[in-house]
């Protein structure tokens, strides 16, 4: 079955109401926050352990846990949130809609959340790109300052809460947590080693969390609603509702939200229109924005979308960016183009990625031509796998998925290119010299 209407948290998405204060107060937000603050840090921390939320931005760690690793008493040291909308992965366009359409639902949850970890200040970090969005976000805060709803009292709940926008420019690396925080600094934005965790040692020095939008932006309703409600969504361990991002060959591209652990087909069906030419047309689909590795049709035809299923398919829900691609694609050269992105896109401080990243870019634009030999893709393999899990952050390894994925399923393509190159550019046989 579909996600009913009144089980969506976000009433907005597409953006068809107004998305001010007064229109996102009719549709249920900023009703009785003080009172949920007013329940204590520990409650709100252990109802979002059991409603089982994990985090939207990719990795999916469980929410409560993250909150809970914050220091419990306060110190000279201030808290802070950070809420990163800096969504650069190729295929995942979510926060941008929330932003932009539903923007009370995420102010009110960083209120939440700040309060939870013991933080009197939050930082909304959002792509540069996000011109609009971001001047959306803006107005959206002023208007929560002016009903008293941040700032002194926020809310009547007693806590002080500021919340500040800031805007990136333009880096898909610092969409990795501590890499942002250094950009929020105004430093150059490259991954910090770990430990010290964030939660610890972060923003200027202090303990800091940082959560993706829509993990935030649930917050709220799964508080207003109870645990037990959200973790009724989806299967164990992959609880609640998601949006998915549905682009690519599909007959009607969507944003929609949807209860995790929903088969891939339906999903594609139900809410895109199917894939163009029919399901049978389906070559892959990359279920989790780009890093995660594509999975071939047979597979399609009945996983679910959540972290678990796609894990064990070798893949993962990642930002449940879902690129479908039919079998018009040219499968090696897709897979090539997000090589040379991974390349753009590394901030080259270790050297498994910053040397890895551009030789195996390199690689691809030979193995989409065939100009290479078959032994190559071993090799090619090999040295993914050398990359993978040897640098600071996981760009590195989410720039290797794509390319393990394209030789574990395809690589009877790749080497089929590599023969029609070898027969192509054959050299012509001698001719036999005339007898004189």
């Amino acid at each position: 079955m579909a996600l009913s209407d009144k089980d969506r948290i976000f009433t907005n998405l597409y953006g068809l109401q107004d998305w001010r204060l007064a229109a996102a107060q009719k549709r249920g937000n900023w009703d009785g926050t003080g009172g949920i603050l007013g329940k204590g840090r520990d409650w709100i921390i252990e109802e979002m352990k059991s409603s089982g939320l994990r985090g939207r931005g990719g990795a999916g760690f469980p929410t409560g846990m993250k909150w809970s690793f914050m220091p419990k008493q306060a110190s000279e040291r201030p808290h802070y949130l950070v809420v990163n909308a800096d969504e650069s992965e190729p295929g995942t366009c979510k926060d941008r809609d929330i932003i932009r359409h539903d923007p009370h639902t995420l102010i009110e949850g960083c209120l939440i959340a700040g309060f939870a970890m013991g933080a009197h200040a939050g930082y909304i970090y959002i792509r540069g790109e996000y011109y609009n969005e971001s001047r959306v976000l803006d107005a959206a805060i002023d208007e929560a300052y002016a009903a008293g709803l941040l700032g002194r009292n926020a809310a009547g709940s007693g806590w002080d809460f500021d919340l500040y926008v800031h805007r990136g420019a333009g880096a898909y690396i610092c969409g990795e947590e501590t890499a942002l925080i250094e950009s929020l600094e105004g430093k150059k934005g490259m991954p910090r080693l770990k430990p010290p965790f964030p939660a610890a040692v972060g923003l200027y020095g202090c303990p800091t969390t940082v959560n993706n939008v829509e993990t935030i932006a649930v917050v709220p309703t799964i508080l207003r609603r109870g645990a037990a409600w959200f973790a009724g969504f989806g299967r164990p361990k992959n609880s609640g509702t998601k949006i998915f991002c549905i682009q690519g060959h599909v007959n009607k591209p969507c944003n929609v939200e949807e209860e995790m652990s929903i088969p891939m087909r339906e999903l594609i069906e139900r809410h895109a229109g199917g894939v163009r030419g029919g399901w049978d047309n389906l070559m892959c689909v990359i279920p989790g924005g780009s890093s995660t590795p594509l999975l071939p049709k047979h597979i399609c035809d009945d996983v679910l979308m959540d972290f678990d299923a796609l894990r064990e398919h070798k893949s993962g829900l990642g930002t449940a960016g879902v690129i479908v691609m039919d079998k018009s694609t040219d499968i090696v050269r897709a897979i090539a183009r997000l090589s040379r992105f991974y390349k753009h896109e590394s901030c080259g401080q270790c050297t498994p990625c910053r040397e890895g990243m551009g030789w195996v870019s390199r690689m691809m634009d030979r193995m989409v031509e065939g100009r290479a030999e078959i032994a190559e893709i071993d090799v090619l393999e090999d040295v993914t796998k050398r990359i993978e899990g040897h640098t600071i952050c996981a760009l590195a390894d989410g720039g290797v998925w794509p390319v393990q994925g394209l030789i574990r399923h395809y690589r009877p393509v790749m080497e089929a290119r590599i023969a029609d190159y070898k027969a192509r550019h054959a050299a012509p046989a001698a001719l036999p010299m005339a007898a004189e």
